[in-house]
Protein backbone atom coordinates (compact mmCIF):
# COMPACT_ATOMS: atom_id res chain seq x y z
CA UNK A 1 0.00 0.00 0.00
CA UNK A 2 2.81 2.40 0.89
CA UNK A 3 4.20 2.03 -3.03
CA UNK A 4 1.00 2.48 -4.06
CA UNK A 5 0.74 6.04 -2.20
CA UNK A 6 4.39 6.72 -2.76
CA UNK A 7 4.08 5.96 -6.97
CA UNK A 8 0.83 8.13 -6.77
CA UNK A 9 2.21 10.88 -5.23
CA UNK A 10 5.00 11.02 -8.20
CA UNK A 11 2.24 10.55 -10.69
CA UNK A 12 0.57 13.67 -9.11
CA UNK A 13 3.65 15.46 -9.44
CA UNK A 14 4.49 15.05 -12.76
CA UNK A 15 1.20 15.68 -13.98
CA UNK A 16 1.41 19.08 -11.74
CA UNK A 17 4.42 19.90 -13.70
CA UNK A 18 2.98 18.81 -17.14
CA UNK A 19 0.43 22.01 -16.35
CA UNK A 20 3.19 24.94 -16.25
CA UNK A 21 5.00 26.56 -18.93
CA UNK A 22 8.49 27.41 -18.80
CA UNK A 23 10.19 29.52 -21.06
CA UNK A 24 14.18 30.09 -21.51
CA UNK A 25 14.91 33.80 -22.65
CA UNK A 26 18.13 32.84 -23.44
CA UNK A 27 16.92 31.14 -27.04
CA UNK A 28 15.96 34.50 -28.14
CA UNK A 29 19.17 36.47 -28.16
CA UNK A 30 20.31 35.82 -31.91
CA UNK A 31 16.65 36.20 -32.92
CA UNK A 32 15.44 39.49 -35.11
CA UNK A 33 14.22 41.79 -35.42
CA UNK A 34 15.27 43.31 -31.60
CA UNK A 35 12.31 44.23 -29.18
CA UNK A 36 13.50 47.34 -27.81
CA UNK A 37 10.34 48.21 -25.61
CA UNK A 38 10.97 52.15 -25.48
CA UNK A 39 11.22 52.23 -29.13
CA UNK A 40 8.09 49.89 -29.60
CA UNK A 41 5.99 51.86 -27.01
CA UNK A 42 6.82 55.40 -28.38
CA UNK A 43 2.73 56.98 -29.21
CA UNK A 44 -0.35 55.57 -30.26
CA UNK A 45 -0.12 51.57 -29.98
CA UNK A 46 -3.41 49.03 -30.93
CA UNK A 47 -4.10 45.89 -29.21
CA UNK A 48 -6.55 42.86 -30.14
CA UNK A 49 -6.45 40.41 -27.24
CA UNK A 50 -8.36 36.90 -25.45
CA UNK A 51 -8.15 35.20 -22.74
CA UNK A 52 -8.62 31.54 -22.00
CA UNK A 53 -9.09 29.61 -19.22
CA UNK A 54 -7.87 26.23 -18.37
CA UNK A 55 -9.44 24.48 -20.87
CA UNK A 56 -8.96 26.71 -23.50
CA UNK A 57 -12.04 28.30 -23.41
CA UNK A 58 -12.55 32.35 -24.62
CA UNK A 59 -13.65 33.73 -21.55
CA UNK A 60 -12.65 37.41 -22.62
CA UNK A 61 -11.73 39.76 -25.82
CA UNK A 62 -10.84 42.77 -26.12
CA UNK A 63 -9.33 46.20 -27.73
CA UNK A 64 -6.64 48.31 -25.80
CA UNK A 65 -5.85 52.09 -26.84
CA UNK A 66 -2.57 52.42 -25.43
CA UNK A 67 -0.78 55.73 -25.21
CA UNK A 68 2.23 55.38 -24.54
CA UNK A 69 5.46 58.48 -23.91
CA UNK A 70 8.67 59.15 -22.30
CA UNK A 71 9.39 61.62 -19.88
CA UNK A 72 12.94 62.13 -18.09
CA UNK A 73 13.57 57.91 -18.70
CA UNK A 74 10.30 57.32 -17.34
CA UNK A 75 8.20 55.26 -19.78
CA UNK A 76 4.38 55.70 -19.34
CA UNK A 77 2.04 52.93 -20.94
CA UNK A 78 -1.64 54.41 -20.49
CA UNK A 79 -4.41 51.25 -21.63
CA UNK A 80 -7.58 51.80 -22.21
CA UNK A 81 -9.32 48.63 -22.74
CA UNK A 82 -12.74 47.68 -24.18
CA UNK A 83 -14.36 44.09 -24.24
CA UNK A 84 -16.72 42.31 -26.49
CA UNK A 85 -16.73 38.97 -24.02
CA UNK A 86 -16.12 38.89 -20.52
CA UNK A 87 -14.85 42.01 -18.16
CA UNK A 88 -11.73 43.47 -16.94
CA UNK A 89 -9.97 46.15 -15.67
CA UNK A 90 -11.38 49.27 -17.66
CA UNK A 91 -7.81 51.19 -17.38
CA UNK A 92 -4.34 50.43 -16.16
CA UNK A 93 -1.42 53.21 -16.28
CA UNK A 94 1.77 51.72 -16.50
CA UNK A 95 5.19 53.72 -15.50
CA UNK A 96 8.18 51.48 -16.30
CA UNK A 97 11.97 52.60 -15.79
CA UNK A 98 14.78 50.78 -16.86
CA UNK A 99 17.45 50.13 -14.48
CA UNK A 100 21.25 50.06 -14.42
CA UNK A 101 22.38 46.87 -15.06
CA UNK A 102 19.57 46.81 -17.87
CA UNK A 103 16.78 45.22 -16.42
CA UNK A 104 13.51 47.51 -16.13
CA UNK A 105 11.41 48.25 -13.06
CA UNK A 106 7.21 48.48 -13.52
CA UNK A 107 4.67 49.70 -11.66
CA UNK A 108 0.42 49.91 -11.47
CA UNK A 109 -2.02 50.87 -9.54
CA UNK A 110 -3.08 46.97 -9.84
CA UNK A 111 0.15 45.16 -9.44
CA UNK A 112 1.16 43.73 -5.86
CA UNK A 113 4.58 45.16 -5.93
CA UNK A 114 6.91 45.81 -8.74
CA UNK A 115 7.47 43.81 -12.34
CA UNK A 116 10.55 42.57 -13.54
CA UNK A 117 11.41 43.03 -16.68
CA UNK A 118 13.95 41.39 -18.81
CA UNK A 119 15.40 41.70 -22.44
CA UNK A 120 16.39 39.01 -24.76
CA UNK A 121 17.01 40.49 -27.99
CA UNK A 122 14.00 39.11 -29.42
CA UNK A 123 11.72 38.92 -26.76
CA UNK A 124 11.23 40.77 -23.69
CA UNK A 125 9.87 39.45 -20.41
CA UNK A 126 7.95 40.83 -17.96
CA UNK A 127 7.11 38.82 -14.10
CA UNK A 128 4.50 40.37 -11.83
CA UNK A 129 2.01 39.31 -9.12
CA UNK A 130 -1.46 41.20 -9.19
CA UNK A 131 -4.80 40.67 -7.36
CA UNK A 132 -7.02 39.38 -10.08
CA UNK A 133 -10.73 40.28 -9.76
CA UNK A 134 -12.84 37.14 -11.36
CA UNK A 135 -16.44 38.08 -10.03
CA UNK A 136 -17.27 38.72 -6.90
CA UNK A 137 -13.76 37.23 -5.33
CA UNK A 138 -9.76 38.34 -5.79
CA UNK A 139 -7.17 36.09 -6.37
CA UNK A 140 -3.39 37.21 -5.87
CA UNK A 141 -1.67 35.61 -9.17
CA UNK A 142 1.52 35.63 -10.87
CA UNK A 143 1.97 36.85 -14.43
CA UNK A 144 4.47 35.66 -16.90
CA UNK A 145 4.41 37.91 -19.41
CA UNK A 146 6.62 37.62 -23.17
CA UNK A 147 6.78 39.89 -25.76
CA UNK A 148 8.34 38.95 -29.12
CA UNK A 149 9.04 41.40 -32.07
CA UNK A 150 7.45 40.57 -35.19
CA UNK A 151 8.61 43.92 -37.07
CA UNK A 152 9.16 47.35 -36.22
CA UNK A 153 5.56 47.52 -36.34
CA UNK A 154 3.98 44.42 -34.92
CA UNK A 155 4.60 42.19 -31.75
CA UNK A 156 2.71 39.44 -30.09
CA UNK A 157 1.85 38.88 -26.26
CA UNK A 158 1.71 35.80 -24.37
CA UNK A 159 0.75 35.69 -20.91
CA UNK A 160 0.71 33.20 -18.61
CA UNK A 161 -1.49 33.18 -15.54
CA UNK A 162 -0.49 31.16 -12.52
CA UNK A 163 -2.02 29.92 -9.04
CA UNK A 164 0.14 27.60 -6.86
CA UNK A 165 3.08 27.32 -9.76
CA UNK A 166 -0.25 26.11 -12.26
CA UNK A 167 -0.94 27.97 -15.43
CA UNK A 168 -4.93 28.32 -14.89
CA UNK A 169 -5.26 30.88 -17.85
CA UNK A 170 -3.25 32.45 -20.83
CA UNK A 171 -3.52 35.64 -22.78
CA UNK A 172 -2.79 36.18 -26.56
CA UNK A 173 -2.32 39.80 -27.94
CA UNK A 174 -1.63 41.32 -30.76
CA UNK A 175 0.07 44.78 -30.77
CA UNK A 176 0.17 47.38 -33.54
CA UNK A 177 1.74 50.89 -33.45
CA UNK A 178 -0.36 53.62 -34.89
CA UNK A 179 0.77 56.20 -37.30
Amino acid sequence: MKTFKHYAALVFLFLLGACSVNIEGQQYLDDTPEFVLEDFFDGKVKAWGIVQNRSGEIVQRFVVDIDARTNNGTLTLDEQFTYSKGDGAKSRVWTINKNSDGTYTGNAADIAGPALGVSYANAFNFSYEMDLKVDDSSYRVVFDDWFWAMDSETMMNRSYIRKFGIVMAEVTIFMQKQN
